[in-house]
């Protein structure tokens, strides 16, 4: 009977622990499905990074490093002069044409005036030049007839002569047998003196009229050199006179500097009243066009980065709600270190090693700017997509 009781009561005990065993043993296989489970999660996710950034952000670079620039145009004065007016102030926007500054034009006209005066007077020379042609050809002419008419006087004052020295020959032969006179004689040795001054101008006479003919055969030689194959609009005085005129006009028209380019004002720094030298800067015009961002990547994203690739960029202008695209299109010469004013100096005991970027230029597509202007100096971040390039070919 006791055997019996105690039998009886242990089985009360016996099917509790049984019982706990399979609560645990429930309890333990429940954590280690959670766990597989969370494992398996994990994979998961790391896969999926895994395969974006395989098949997304591996095949870009991006920076935050990156500002928009543009080629600005510098005013300034091609001529030397008082400004009169200036019609635009900073940030107003101007039109390619626009009259930016005056300059007091009096004396630009006072010197175009001095410039066709010269004109008309290199013209009249010219014109005068080719009078005196015909003038020196008549006098070479009239020359001619002098030297004829001097010729024929010494002709004739050499047979006076030779007769005259006849007369004296014969008188003297006279005088000395007595037959004649002395007086007789000496009037027979004055005119043969005076047949031989007569002949001697005679002669002087037409060694003047050759040297005349001579004189104006070289003036006529020099003017016809001178307008030899031009006419009055080609002689070298008459271009001289006209390039001096065209000069003049441009500096007139110099005393009004217009906009070269549509853009907006800035960094004016020039006053009605100031005198300004040629090549004063006075102004910039800033276009809000063709304008391009210097991205600066780091030198380990490079490796794969082409030109012609397309990139994406925001600004924080307008937030990631506006993007704008871009192609890139050059690389600078030289890290933004390498050109600095005092450029580092990595040949020392400690040195340490600095990741250095390297300036890409990406010309902005003009649709998103014309809709979202941009200014210069903004910040931008930038996405070049290295596919783009393979795509592209």
């Amino acid at each position: 009977m006791t055997d019996a009781s105690n039998n009886t009561t242990s089985n009360p005990n016996t099917d509790q622990n049984a019982s706990s065993d399979a609560q645990q043993d429930a309890s333990m296989k429940s954590k280690r499905k959670k766990g597989l489970t969370i494992v398996a999660i994990v994979v998961a996710i790391a896969l999926m990074i895994y395969l974006i950034w395989t098949f997304i952000f591996s095949n870009s670079v991006s920076t935050d490093n990156a500002y928009v620039n543009v080629e600005s145009a510098d005013i300034s004065s091609m001529v030397n002069g008082q400004v009169a007016e200036v019609l635009v102030k900073d940030t107003q926007q101007v039109k390619q044409g626009d009259v930016l500054v005056r300059i007091d034009p009096r004396d630009a006209k006072i010197a175009l005036a001095q410039a066709e005066a010269e004109l008309a007077k290199a013209k009249r020379q010219f014109t005068q030049t080719s009078a005196n042609s015909s003038a020196l050809t008549s006098q070479i002419a009239i020359s001619e007839d002098d030297i004829k008419s001097a010729q024929a006087q010494v002709a004739q004052a050499e047979v006076n002569y030779e007769q005259a020295q006849l007369e004296f020959s014969r008188r003297s032969q006279l005088s000395a047998t007595g037959a004649i006179s002395k007086e007789e004689f000496t009037k027979a040795q004055s005119a043969m003196n005076a047949a031989k001054a007569a002949l001697n101008v005679s002669k002087a006479t037409l060694a003047q009229a050759e040297s005349k003919r001579k004189a104006a055969q070289s003036n006529l030689a020099a003017n016809e050199a001178l307008i030899k194959g031009a006419n009055q609009a080609s002689t070298p005085d008459v271009l001289v006179a006209q390039a001096k005129l065209d000069q003049a006009k441009l500096d007139l028209e110099r005393t009004e500097i217009k906009a070269p380019l549509d853009g907006v004002v800035a960094r004016r720094n020039v006053q009605v009243g100031q005198r300004i030298a040629q090549g004063t800067s006075m102004m910039k015009v800033v276009p809000l066009v063709n304008m391009y961002v210097d991205a600066n990547f780091k030198e380990s994203q490079l490796k794969d980065v082409r030109v012609g690739q397309k990139a994406t960029l925001t600004s924080d202008l307008y937030g990631d709600d506006v993007e704008y695209t871009g192609t890139v299109v050059g690389f600078s010469g030289g890290t933004g270190s390498a050109f600095a004013l005092i450029p580092a100096q990595n040949a020392t005991g400690n040195w340490i090693k600095v990741v250095q970027r390297l300036p890409v230029r990406i010309q902005l597509d003009p649709e998103p700017l014309k809709k979202h202007p941009l200014r210069v100096g903004l910040s931008m971040e930038a996405t070049i997509d290295l596919r783009s390039d393979t795509q592209t070919k």
